[in-house]
């Protein structure tokens, strides 16, 4: 996609994002994006839009980049887990179970 694909999102806006790093084009030559960073282009607008300062958008992309990698390392342990023997992946569950509870909860944590 080309930067002024998107008739929300300026190129000019876009532009400066880029610069802050919010946003970095798939190709940097070509100003390309893809659609991946459209919409973290569009989620950047909607923040915005909704009146987060623009101090707080660097700290929300942050922890969102931050979650989507806890997601990936998710994944990747659930995959590694599936290839265990049943035997071994019992073991796992029951000492998570009797570590953080059946709700997955961390029983040391105070609240």
């Amino acid at each position: 996609m080309k930067m002024d694909s998107s008739p929300r999102i300026g190129s000019e806006r876009l532009a400066t994002w880029v610069e802050a790093g919010w946003v970095i084009p798939q190709d940097k030559a070509s100003q390309r994006f893809s659609d991946i960073d459209m919409a973290r282009a569009a989620l950047i607008r909607d923040l915005i839009d909704l009146g987060i300062n623009e101090e707080a958008v660097p700290v929300i992309l942050d922890l969102i980049d931050q979650l989507h990698g806890m997601r990936s390392a998710m994944r990747n342990l659930m995959s590694a887990m599936a290839a265990q023997s049943e035997t071994t992946r019992y073991r796992i569950a029951a000492r998570l179970s009797a570590t953080h509870g059946p709700a997955g909860r961390d029983e040391d944590a105070s609240g």
